[in-house]
C-alpha cells in the first residue's frame, strides 16, 4: 500500500483514508485514548485500538479456538486451516498467504 502512516507505519490504499485512520494531517480526531493519547476521528477505531490495551479478544476461529482482537487478523489465520494463498508473485507464480510475505519475497 503506497501511504504509510506516517506515526504509526500502517500502509494505506489512499492518502485521503490517513484522516480516518486517526492520524496524518487533520486525523487528530475527537477521540482521545485515555491509556495512551493516540486520537481517532472515528469512535470506531478508537474502540478498536483500545483492544491493545486491554487484551479483550472477541474474534474467535473456530476449528483452533485462537482468539484475535480484530476481525482481520481472524481472516488471514484462517488460512493456515484451508491452505488459501490469494497473492501470487508475478514473476514465478510463487503464492503466499500474506501480502506482506509476498511483498519480502
Amino acid at each position: 500500500r503506497p501511504w504509510p502512516c506516517p506515526e504509526c507505519g500502517r500502509g494505506l490504499a489512499q492518502c485521503e483514508r490517513l484522516p480516518r485512520h486517526g492520524h496524518g494531517p487533520g486525523g487528530r480526531g475527537p477521540f482521545r485514548c485515555d491509556t495512551c493519547g493516540k486520537r481517532f476521528s472515528l469512535k470506531t477505531n478508537l474502540a478498536t485500538h483500545q483492544r491493545i490495551h486491554t487484551g479483550e479478544r472477541p474474534f474467535t476461529c473456530g476449528v483452533c479456538g485462537r482468539r484475535f482482537n480484530q476481525k482481520g487478523n481472524l481472516v488471514t489465520h484462517y488460512r493456515v486451516h484451508t491452505g488459501e494463498r490469494p497473492f501470487a508473485c508475478a514473476q514465478c507464480g510463487k503464492r503466499f498467504a500474506q501480502k506482506p510475505n509476498l511483498l519480502a519475497h
